[in-house]
């Protein structure tokens, strides 16, 4: 997103801000005035909302200060104003800023020397993000704000990611990520006609503990062993020298799409569709039986006990099942290596549930657009997706929780491939 440096939220206004706006906008409607633009109404609400919270700031420290116990009187008190201009999401605002006649007052709305607010812009990328239209959003802010802000603008103002997300696209990478997480899913976008399109994602966990979106891809076709190796191709070429482990579903032919890349890297099948992939073959009645006998496979203490269980499953349900059976004889290989690890390791291993999450996130913000008119527009809402931050956690991005332990894990495993 947009660089944070020399930048503030706007203030959240009050109740009588608010019916004073509505006032303000009832008014401007009857005379014709506009709304947007650098003599629009918005900017006057925005002037009216930043001085009074700059006002109710500076009684705030004057409240603080207090008065002189002897004479009875303000120890500080107000002295005038001083006129700023700072650029806002609606154009330039004349403000006027209260000042203190000691000189100590220093304002946090808008901070000395600062000339840029956000809000605006943030507030549409938010809830494009989200999933809305430019339709929605239209008719949202109107119904909050009876703002009239055209379909037209929103996109002016979600185009202007374009370029940034371009250069995040192509940014550089690290050397190392011990573990990488790959997936794909449908995202329906118009080519002359409406067709469901794969969309390639891949996450990654830094040395640092770090998880990070490394690269997105709309390809053209279904989902391949033969497409992924030319994304992972250009992952190697942005920097990404080394990886430890893939953690995959089991697609065929991505073990080799795998090692053309990162030779040494340890293909790891995801155990989750691994068990989801049997349920499909077994009937739902039997599932209770079916699934724990699986969880003792996957949380075997060494790979010599998962093989033992495995053969105690397959003769109990492999007359009944057999393509359950087959299907992890076939996916053995990329089963096991998780199973070298201690339960810390194994929880960031064994599973894409982390790029699963990412997945539902950008179906969700899909879902209420039915398809995009360009692959452009698809991307763009999947990057603020994965730019958007939420309150309380759960972004996207961020620290692996009990990273540590699994950093001392691989460091054994690795040690002379790892740099700290």
């Amino acid at each position: 997103m947009a660089d944070k440096k020399n930048m503030v939220q706007l203030p959240q206004p009050t109740a009588a801000e608010v019916e004073f706006a509505q006032q303000l906008v009832e008014r401007a409607k009857a005379e014709g005035v506009s709304l947007v633009g650098p003599g629009g109404l918005l900017a006057g609400i925005t002037r009216t909302v930043l001085e009074s919270a700059l006002d109710a700031e500076l009684d705030a420290h004057l409240d603080e200060v207090g008065v002189d116990e002897e004479s009875g009187r303000r120890v500080n008190v107000r002295n005038g104003h001083g006129a700023k201009t700072v650029q806002t999401e609606v154009g330039p605002v004349r403000i006027q800023v209260p000042r203190d006649r000691a000189g100590s007052f220093t304002p946090r709305i808008v901070p000395k020397h600062v000339r840029r607010l956000e809000g605006f812009n943030e507030a549409i990328l938010s809830l494009y993000a989200k999933g809305l239209t430019t339709g929605e959003i239209s008719a949202h802010l109107a119904d909050v704000y009876d703002a009239d802000v055209s379909r037209e603008l929103i996109s002016r103002v979600t185009d202007s990611v374009v370029d940034e997300m371009e250069a995040w696209r192509q940014r550089p990478l690290d050397r190392i990520y011990p573990v990488v997480f790959i997936d794909a899913l449908v995202m329906k976008i118009r080519q002359g006609q409406v067709a469901n399109r794969p969309v390639y994602v891949v996450v990654g966990i830094s040395l640092d503990g770090e998880r990070d979106v490394l690269g997105m891809w709309a390809g053209t076709g279904g989902e391949g062993a033969k497409q992924w190796a030319g994304y992972l191709t250009e992952l190697r070429n942005r920097g990404v020298e080394d990886v430890f482990m893939v953690c995959s579903d089991g697609l065929k032919g991505m073990t080799d799409a795998i090692e053309q890349v990162w030779p040494q890297a340890v293909h790891q099948q995801c155990v989750v569709h691994l068990v989801r992939a049997s349920l499909r073959y077994t009937n739902r009645k039997d599932w209770q039986k079916i699934t724990p006998a699986l969880r003792e496979i996957y949380t075997a203490p060494t790979i010599a006990a998962a093989e033992a269980r495995f053969e105690a499953f397959a003769t109990e349900f492999g007359d009944q099942y057999p393509a359950v059976i087959r299907l992890w004889r076939t996916s053995w290989p990329q089963f096991v290596p998780f199973l070298d690890y201690d339960h810390e390791v194994r929880k960031v291993l064994y599973t894409t549930n982390i790029i699963e999450s990412l997945n539902a996130r950008f179906r969700q913000a899909a879902r209420r657009r039915g398809h995009f008119p360009t692959e452009q527009a698809a991307m763009k809402v999947l990057y603020l997706v994965v730019q958007q931050k939420r309150r309380g956690g759960g972004s996207i991005t961020g620290r692996v929780y009990g990273w540590a332990k699994a950093l001392n894990a691989l460091i054994l495993a690795y040690s002379d491939r790892i740099t700290i």
